[in-house]
């Protein structure tokens, strides 16, 4: 037997009548009527008496039918499911992102990702750029917010998208010679202890300190952080000037002051990376939420091939593509 007896034997049960039947599953009756005898000589029973008052189910009919209507809601779920998964409502992304990117750039994406996609699972893990970079490569990540493009083995597999423009900031104590001051000079900076990044984690922007700074490695005082709160920790402690994003802005504390520096100094984009060759409803649905939240991201997506979205993307991305 198959489906779609099982189905025009639910048809028959529910209307009592060959013909009503035939219509309500859109085929004609011959074809219906010789359905239900191949099923009936399966079965080896007489599954639906014929009487002058209607066709009605026999005890035989009533027991394969009870599991048909189980097996029909079942099918009827699974194609269910599978458009879901298809659109990039369920499923799972494993997403690997670094500390930064929790100031100001992933916490909108994620609360609208959340609100229209409630159930697909997130991963979240935060790494170094270097370890996610690899993470991405080896597969164990589907995406990642990294600072700067992915460098190293296999990154030409990735697709990477700037995500938003960076630029650096210092934090002093409120106590601080430089608080109280809208802006200073790189070369006040040569005079002061520094707070920042430790190389390992953060190395696009120790190379960008390097090219504006370059006697930086020569300096008696600088202390490496782990994260921006950490730089912003230690800077209100005194230990000096805090140097990051200024992104750090959005978790000023009362003991710190903000001080622009000039000449400005550009950091590497906090950038997402996918690899190309994916296929995930899940991540395209993370992709139209990004070109949506993200409007550096949206001009970059808008020129990115063709094959490196699938073809249930969302509506931006859809539009992208076109």
């Amino acid at each position: 037997m198959d489906v779609r007896q099982l189905r025009y034997a639910l048809a028959l049960a529910e209307h009592q009548h060959f013909g009503r039947a035939a219509a309500a599953v859109g085929i004609a009756q011959p074809p219906l009527s010789k359905a239900i005898a191949q099923l009936e000589g399966e079965v080896g029973a007489r599954l639906f008496d014929r009487t002058r008052q209607g066709v009605f189910p026999t005890a035989a009919g009533e027991a394969l039918l009870a599991r048909a209507r189980r097996i029909d809601q079942e099918l009827t779920a699974a194609a269910h499911d599978a458009q879901r998964a298809a659109r990039g409502e369920t499923g799972s992304l494993r997403i690997g992102f670094i500390s930064s990117a929790l100031l100001s750039m992933l916490p909108p994406v994620l609360r609208r990702f959340r609100a229209e996609h409630p159930e697909v699972r997130l991963q979240l893990q935060e790494m170094v750029t270097v370890e996610g970079s690899r993470a991405l490569v080896a597969g164990e990540l589907d995406v990642i917010i990294c600072r700067g493009t992915p460098r190293g083995r296999g990154v030409q597999q990735l697709v990477s998208v700037a995500v938003s423009r960076d630029y650096m900031i210092g934090v002093v104590s409120t106590s601080h010679p430089f608080a109280g001051q809208q802006r200073i000079s790189l070369d006040q900076l040569r005079s002061q202890p520094l707070v920042i990044a430790r190389p390992e984690d953060e190395p696009a922007v120790i190379k960008t300190l390097r090219d504006v700074l370059p006697d930086l490695g020569a300096w008696p005082c600088v202390t490496h952080a782990a994260n921006a709160q950490t730089i912003m920790g230690l800077a209100a402690c005194g230990f000096g000037v805090g140097l990051g994003a200024q992104d750090m802005r959005t978790t000023a504390r009362p003991d710190t002051w903000m001080v622009d520096i000039r000449p400005r100094v550009a950091l590497p984009s906090l950038t997402l990376a996918f690899r190309s060759e994916h296929h995930s409803p899940s991540l395209t649905a993370l992709l139209d939420v990004v070109a949506q939240t993200c409007p550096v991201a949206r001009s970059a997506l808008m020129r990115l091939p063709t094959q490196s979205c699938d073809d249930s993307a969302g509506p931006a991305l859809t539009a992208y593509k076109r």
